[in-house]
């Protein structure tokens, strides 16, 4: 999965960007104007979005993001913790607030809430399912036909990915940028790599 952070404050965003890596993959923007940019990809799984910041601020940015009918979950966090503000950015469409200093683990808790509340291919235990395919997001495990099958990063994340935009048509650059990340030195010929050895694995596994 992978999150976009909005935050101005560049030791700050590495901060965050740290705080989420073990569970999330990330891109980082310094204003609200730059969040807009990377944001239409629609490559992102949630957003965590400051609010004080130069050119765009977060209010502008959650704004334009919902007026462009983006609906990628956002957390604001901020120092801002006047109930008005706090209230101004549930109405604007924010999916949940966050006060500055945070915890990292309550970070990371919200992060998974809003994901789980906004996808509706997310099960409580975290479960994707296709078919007779299935994957643990947590425990990073795939079976398949009752079988374990062994996919490890980005075959993982791949699967993952197209498990949980079913309904999606996706075109390569999309795919690309959300496993890969935009400033991967590789091509997009790597995705047909990849889909081509999964798809091996998992037909291997219903014979």
């Amino acid at each position: 999965m992978k999150i976009l952070i909005i935050e101005d404050d560049k030791i700050l965003s590495k901060t965050i960007e740290q705080c989420v890596k073990n569970n999330y993959d990330t891109d980082c923007a310094y204003d609200g104007e730059e969040g807009i940019l990377y944001a239409k990809q629609g490559i992102y799984d949630a957003i965590i979005l400051d609010l004080m910041m130069p050119v765009m601020d977060g209010y502008e940015f959650l704004s334009t993001l919902r007026n462009e009918k983006i609906v990628t979950p956002v957390l604001i966090l901020t120092a801002k913790d006047a109930l008005e503000d706090k209230l101004k950015g549930f109405r604007i469409g924010a999916d949940d607030y966050l006060v500055k200093p945070f915890n990292r683990e309550e970070l990371l808790a919200r992060i998974d809430a809003i994901i789980r509340r906004t996808s509706g291919n997310y099960t409580n235990e975290n479960i994707l399912a296709f078919q007779d395919l299935t994957l643990d997001l947590k425990s990073r495990k795939v079976m398949c036909n009752k079988q374990e099958l062994i996919l490890q990063g980005k075959q993982f994340d791949l699967l993952e990915y197209l498990l949980n935009t079913q309904n999606i048509i996706l075109t390569k650059d999309q795919i690309f940028d959300k496993i890969w990340g935009f400033d991967s030195e590789t091509s997009t010929n790597v995705i047909e790599v990849y889909a081509s050895r999964t798809s091996k694995r998992t037909k291997k596994s219903r014979i």
